[in-house]
């Protein structure tokens, strides 16, 4: 059985998988990866393979999926399969970064708490906007993390690697999966991955925004086992 490694996203704990770790345990033995140590992707990177299996599958959401793409870069031999959900191989745009440190700024001077029931509706599609359950678990997510998490892991998203020239060269079975309203990272910046890496399978997720793994559970279970049992 292939181990498989799990990679949370930005202000994310492993309760981003939680409906994936049940359903994925039975081809093989699930871990999800910390991302509450290091400064920089690079340095994330390396912690997480410091305490990875010697050798698994691979699947990252979103800031995850930056991770997933210096995984790659320092240990491709150790990747066995590849699963790139709602993230994008570009780096940030200067209007991204301008946001990403307006909101470092506001969470430390406003409640942090209520910033994280607010981000809710940014995320997720409009149908699921009003969803207490997503909402109470964004807001436990990232009060684990914690604002001085959140800032160290936004100044390092900010200055990830363009990881687009990579995409050629990766030559593990890969899965892009992506919500089809994901408003931050939309269906065009996956088509885009998938189409650069060889033999990607790629997954539009119907009625879904960002956090895909929590808003359509099912859609992405059958994608990720379908992608785990495929040689």
């Amino acid at each position: 059985m292939t181990p498989i490694l799990l990679v949370p996203g930005l202000l994310c704990t492993a309760e981003i998988f939680a409906p994936q770790i049940s359903a994925l345990w039975p081809y093989g033995p699930v871990t999800v990866a910390s991302t509450l140590e290091g400064n920089t992707i690079s340095e994330i990177a390396i912690h997480i393979l410091a305490h990875a299996p010697p050798r698994f599958a691979l699947a990252g959401i979103s800031m995850g999926g930056y991770i997933c793409f210096e995984i790659l870069r320092q240990a491709p031999e150790r990747v066995i399969k590849l699963a790139l959900l709602d993230t994008t191989a570009r780096p940030d745009t200067p209007e991204q970064t301008a946001q990403r440190r307006a909101l470092i700024a506001l969470s430390r001077k406003a409640s942090f708490k209520t910033i994280l029931s607010q981000i809710l509706v940014t995320l997720v599609h409009p149908s699921h906007r009003r969803n207490a359950h997503l909402r109470d678990v964004q807001v436990r997510m990232g009060l684990v993390v914690g604002v001085d998490g959140m800032a160290r892991q936004q100044e390092a998203i900010i200055a990830r690697a363009d990881s687009r020239s990579d995409l050629a060269g990766i030559t593990v079975p890969t899965l892009v999966l992506v919500g089809d309203k994901d408003p931050l990272t939309p269906p065009d910046r996956a088509e885009e991955m998938a189409a650069a890496i060889p033999n990607a399978r790629l997954v539009i997720v119907p009625e879904c925004g960002h956090l895909s793994t929590l808003e359509q559970p099912e859609a992405v279970n059958r994608a990720l086992i379908e992608w785990l049992m495929a040689t």
